[in-house]
């Protein structure tokens, strides 16, 4: 091949890279075959299906940036991409892609490893049950067998069908079954061939434009290859196990304390069995967790810059999006750190209902 049929062959291939992917969006999108129940139905089995990909997330949730928690700050503040393999809830890979490199989270059963190739570090903890929000729970399969928790069939309706990741996909609206509830509805679109959740974006009450959205923006549902989901450190790793994965994992080992069995009305999950405490399920489900006066200093200060806030004496809350966050106590006292997808309302109840109900662990027994 001379060397001007080599360049036409690269130019042919960048424009089919470009093109193709193009091409999926221009088609018709064609209508649904499934009714709104079979959707939901659908939606929530992702989870259960093996698939790749790669994902968009986009946040327009401006979260406090205290030091314990910036990293679920740019989860929800951000835009994201991921290149995600999965098996099932407890076989996966998923690639945050950063402007600096990557950071591979991968799960093998009950272990989690977290890899960064710049910095060549490899780091082994359990999975607990458990902890702060991580990329891989905002894919779109995984939001929306989250959010779906709950929904019946009076909470859906069908919207029109869309072009999406190659594939037409058949959309479904959901409204919250709780009047607890901060979000006004969830839309997400569920591939025809893939039958998968492609497209799910989250609106707040009173809001016009999504909050947060997770998009597919390739996927197949080919079985993940076993290299792929497998580590093997080089040399030069520096690998090291951890017992504590997270400020919220910290906290429900070691924290004396235990949360009462409700909080605005919401039942304590069977997920908390320690010091924090998870109620509610689906779009209407709140966590709290108590912090020492070290983390809780730092958020308050952080809390205090967000628009909206109110802060006195007994506690500082605000609103972002659909999420509600609430620090009781003030400073030198520590404080529980409540956040969720209540109303304000319901946030400021839960935020009592903890106060009067939790207790010490040689008082809980």
């Amino acid at each position: 091949m001379t060397r001007l049929g080599r360049w036409c062959v690269v130019a042919l291939a960048a424009g089919l890279l470009v093109v193709v992917p193009l091409a999926g969006r221009w088609l018709p999108a064609g209508e649904a075959d499934a009714g709104p129940t079979e959707l939901l139905e659908h939606a929530r089995a992702g989870v259960d299906q093996q698939w790749s990909g790669t994902v968009e997330t986009d946040g327009a949730l401006q979260l406090p940036d205290a030091d314990r928690f910036g990293g679920v700050s740019a989860l929800f503040g951000e835009r994201t991409t991921m290149r995600v393999w999965w098996r099932d809830t407890e076989h996966w890979r998923v690639d945050r892609l950063l402007t600096t490199g990557e950071t591979d989270i991968r799960r093998d059963g009950d272990t989690t490893l977290e890899w960064s190739f710049e910095r060549a570090e490899a780091t082994y903890s359990r999975d607990p049950a458990i902890r702060l929000p991580r990329p891989g729970d905002l894919v779109p399969p995984v939001l929306a067998d989250r959010l779906l928790r709950g929904v019946g069939e009076k909470d859906v309706s069908p919207l029109p069908t869309r072009r999406l990741a190659g594939e037409t996909a058949a959309g479904l609206r959901v409204t919250p079954p709780s009047d607890l509830s901060s979000i006004d509805h969830v839309d997400l679109w569920t591939g025809q061939d893939s039958d998968l959740p492609l497209l799910v974006e989250v609106y707040a009450t009173g809001e016009t434009a999504p909050s947060f959205t997770s998009a597919f923006t390739a996927v197949s549902t080919e079985p993940p290859a076993d290299d792929t989901l497998a580590f093997e450190p080089t040399a030069s790793t520096d690998v090291s196990v951890e017992d504590v994965l997270d400020i919220a994992d910290a906290a429900n080992q070691y924290a004396p304390v235990r949360p009462p069995a409700t909080a605005a009305g919401l039942a304590l999950g069977p997920a908390s069995d320690g010091a924090v405490g998870v109620y509610g399920e689906g779009m209407a489900q709140l966590i709290a967790i108590p912090l020492r006066d070290r983390e809780a200093g730092a958020l308050r200060d952080q809390l205090a810059l967000t628009p909206g806030v109110e802060q006195d004496g007994e506690r500082t809350v605000a609103s972002v999006g659909p999420l509600g966050v609430l620090l009781t106590g003030r400073d030198g006292d520590g404080g529980w750190l409540l956040a969720g997808t209540l109303t304000r309302d319901a946030l400021e109840r839960a935020g009592r209902d903890v106060l009067a109900g939790f207790v010490f662990v040689d008082e809980a027994g």
